[in-house]
């Protein structure tokens, strides 16, 4: 089964590199056993993912030799991968496509998180993009489907048939590295009032929004804010105070509040509006 689908994704022109695998109990079948670090999770191979390979006949000498081998496949060639791996960077991810995830291949990791696959981009990874949110493209690697991991086992929530996701503007910026938004066509006239203005109107969203609606109304007003907060616009207490209290009158629960209010603030400062002749812009 792991042959066969190693074999599968090097068809589709993802270079394939054989991983070490769990063993019964949780331990890696690395010589650390027990010790290791990323049990079921690190590369056999000497020099690692860049003997990474679509040749068939390799491929099957590999998994001759370690048929219980998990699969890792490279990234950067046929596809970037999204690693979310907790309910912060599904946030994060969510605030940076636009207020929805993805919808191409989506796979289950051992440990429940997620890697959403996307086309290339052309950069390389990207540790720490967001809380809960890592990059891997250019001189990366993930494990796929049907790997195993301590926890459990690798499954796709949807196939790699489906188209790969396109990475928003926002994202793309983001990965790219710490640079400002892309400038806007006009410049803000009065940046401190705009800044004030755009605080009372998305904590009034906030506040507003119809059940059902609510906490993705705070995501994205977090991730708005966040970003005039990072061009330094606005205080982070600010809008932490008026965000809290407007998704309290909303009738968000504390917990799902903080949350969802930081991850979006984090979001919008690694994307603070662009800046033009030394001034924010629209």
């Amino acid at each position: 089964m792991l042959l066969r689908a190693a074999l599968a994704y090097a068809r589709h022109g993802i270079p394939v590199l054989p991983v070490y695998e769990p063993v019964p109990g949780g331990a890696c079948s690395c010589d650390r056993a027990a010790r290791c670090e990323s049990p079921g999770k690190h590369p056999r191979l000497r020099h690692g993912l860049t003997d990474a390979s679509t040749d068939p006949w390799q491929i099957e000498q590999w998994w001759h030799r370690w048929p219980g081998a998990n699969i890792g496949l490279r990234t950067g060639i046929a596809m970037d991968v999204a690693d979310v791996d907790s309910e912060e960077g599904r946030h994060g991810l969510r605030h940076l496509m636009g207020g929805e995830l993805p919808a191409g291949p989506q796979v289950r990791t051992g440990r429940g998180g997620r890697h959403f696959w996307f086309r290339t981009t052309g950069f390389g990874n990207r540790v720490h993009l967001l809380p809960g949110l890592d990059w891997r493209g250019i001189g990366g690697y993930v494990v796929a489907p049907p790997s195993r991991h301590p926890r459990g086992d690798y499954h796709w929530v949807r196939g790699p048939a489906q188209p790969l996701a396109e990475g928003s503007s926002t994202l793309r910026a983001l990965i790219e590295g710490p640079t400002v938004m892309p400038v806007a066509r006009r410049p803000i006239a009065h940046p401190d009032r705009y800044a004030s203005a755009a605080l009372t109107a998305e904590s009034d969203r906030v506040a507003r929004a119809p059940a059902g609606t609510r906490n993705d109304t705070l995501n994205r007003a977090a991730f708005a804010l966040g970003r005039l907060v990072g061009a330094g616009l606005l205080d982070q207490g600010d809008v932490v105070r008026q965000l809290d209290a407007a998704a309290r009158f909303a009738g968000l629960g504390r917990a799902e509040i903080r949350r969802t209010i930081r991850s979006g603030l984090v979001a919008g400062r690694r994307a603070p509006i662009g800046l033009e002749h030394g001034r924010p812009a629209a």
